[in-house]
């Protein structure tokens, strides 16, 4: 039985940042003010997310420079993890390299194999400010460093090298969203 709100339910769903927006390649803003404002960026994050299908979402991806991501993503076990990090700091990334199939909400229909460790452990803060460790494996591990990466100014089509990074240019190109 849930114990509290469903998270978004009180959210917008917003347009989302398309690869091209020059958002998606410049570093978020450190979040300062741990008011009602951030609050409800939470909760139209989730309402985004949900609403796109996704398993996390960045402040940039709706056009917020804002250091925050939202998650709803199972990890390798098909365990739920679900939650919200502010200020979020990438703290360790280690274990296995693996190169695996990624994509992203800002490339819609796009995928390319990409370079992650199946462990990572990030720091923040709950929108209330209160310090939260979230630990991950994975693909929820994955789903950490994606995000985080957000917030830096990177997006994982950066991450893609050689001929993977010109056939996904090429499709994203191609794609009905870019035009």
């Amino acid at each position: 039985m849930r114990q509290g709100p469903i998270p978004g339910a009180r959210g917008r769903v917003r347009p989302l940042t398309l690869l091209g927006d020059p958002a998606l390649h410049t570093r978020c803003a450190e979040v300062t003010d741990f008011g009602p404002e951030l609050a409800l960026l939470v909760e139209d994050l989730f309402a985004t997310m949900y609403a796109a299908q996704g398993v996390g979402l960045a402040a940039n991806q709706i056009g917020e420079s804002a250091r925050v991501f939202v998650y709803d993503c199972p990890d390798d076990e098909d365990v739920r993890h679900l939650g919200h990090v502010v200020n979020p700091r990438l703290v360790k990334s280690d274990g296995l390299l693996l190169r695996g199939p990624e994509g992203c909400l800002s490339l819609p229909g796009l995928e390319a194999a990409t370079e992650r460790h199946d462990h990572a452990v990030v720091r923040g803060f709950t929108v209330t400010g209160e310090p939260v460790t979230v630990e991950g494996t994975g693909f929820f591990a994955r789903c950490l460093q994606h995000e985080c990466d957000h917030l830096d100014g990177t997006v994982y089509a950066d991450r893609v090298s050689g001929w993977r990074h010109r056939r996904l240019l090429r499709q994203a190109e191609r794609s009905e969203w870019s035009r």
